[in-house]
């Protein structure tokens, strides 16, 4: 038996006083809303309704029940306006998770301007270099930067942005080295080390005027993890090194670093933003990923420019 249903068709019998006319209400035959009470009744081992040929009156245990139907009923049916509206308005905690230098620089600027447009909406943000398990630490959505594919996944990826990793070395150091001319006079250099997955300790890997040209390292004096720390170590003139596009622009801004061999670029990052399925797509995270990815695209075509 599917109570739920049992329960609307004895609620529409006994607002109607017929099992014809509440029948012919559901689109249903009168026969089956007849067997829909007949069971909630066998259901309850009480009887609800007193029925004769001409009319059909409920009973003391009925009218009670029937008070309780309408109030299950009403949830239910604000249950199911809630969840729908969860498609088509944003409302309610969106949880992220994002990498911390790029969440520093655009996710919190976005964030600042999302939360204006929707006042409904509540975040819960975790900036880390780890990529979370989406499930099992229950966020929403998480950002993932990579410089290759993704790996295959169960989860849903749309793409926010690609930008390059450019070299990167302060004026002071560049007036008291020199300036390289060409990728060749870079281990004449002090070159500094990123060490992240997105780059191998060992090798350079440069994209420009001729294609796609790798660069053995030696080991550096100083290698990091953080994008962050490595752009102030250079703009204390320690050395040269590369940086992700997104770390060296408030640098390159401000003059403390300037680009080397500006001709060439490694390896470019992709972000992208992860969610569990595009069906039924709760609108704060589809109305969120989308206003990232057009924020993100005019920050940095202003940035670039």
């Amino acid at each position: 038996m599917d109570l739920l249903r049992s329960m609307k068709i004895f609620a529409r019998v006994a607002e109607a006083a017929s099992f014809t006319a509440a029948a012919q209400q559901m689109d249903i035959t009168t026969a089956q809303a007849s067997r829909a009470v007949t069971e909630l009744e066998s259901h309850l081992r009480t009887r609800l309704l007193n029925r004769t040929t001409r009319r059909v009156a409920l009973t003391d245990a009925g009218n009670r029940y029937l008070a309780r139907c309408k109030e299950v009923l009403e949830l239910v049916d604000l249950s199911e306006a809630e969840a729908s509206n969860a498609q088509r308005s944003p409302s309610g905690t969106l949880r992220m998770h994002a990498p911390i230098t790029f969440g520093q620089h655009y996710v919190v600027p976005a964030l600042t301007r999302y939360l204006e447009a929707h006042p409904q909406v509540r975040v819960e943000l975790t900036l880390s270099q780890n990529v979370p398990d989406m499930l099992d630490e229950g966020f929403d959505v998480f950002l993932q930067v990579t410089t290759s594919t993704l790996p295959d996944s169960a989860l849903v990826s749309t793409k926010i942005c690609s930008m390059p990793s450019v070299l990167c070395a302060s004026p002071a150091y560049l007036a008291r080295a020199g300036v390289p001319a060409d990728i060749g006079d870079l281990p004449n250099f002090a070159c500094l080390q990123l060490v992240t997955t997105f780059f191998p300790i060992d090798r350079w890997t440069f994209e420009g005027p001729r294609g796609q040209v790798e660069l053995e390292l030696n080991p550096g004096r100083l290698r990091v993890n953080s994008a962050d720390a490595l752009a102030a170590a250079l703009a204390d003139g320690l050395g040269i090194a590369p940086l992700p596009m997104l770390a060296a622009l408030p640098w390159l801004q401000s003059g403390a670093l300037v680009r080397v061999l500006p001709d060439w670029e490694l390896q470019s990052m992709t972000v992208y933003a992860m969610y569990a399925s595009r069906q039924y797509l709760d609108a704060k995270i589809r109305t969120w990923v989308a206003f990232l990815r057009e924020f993100v695209e005019g920050t940095l075509a202003n940035e670039l420019a």
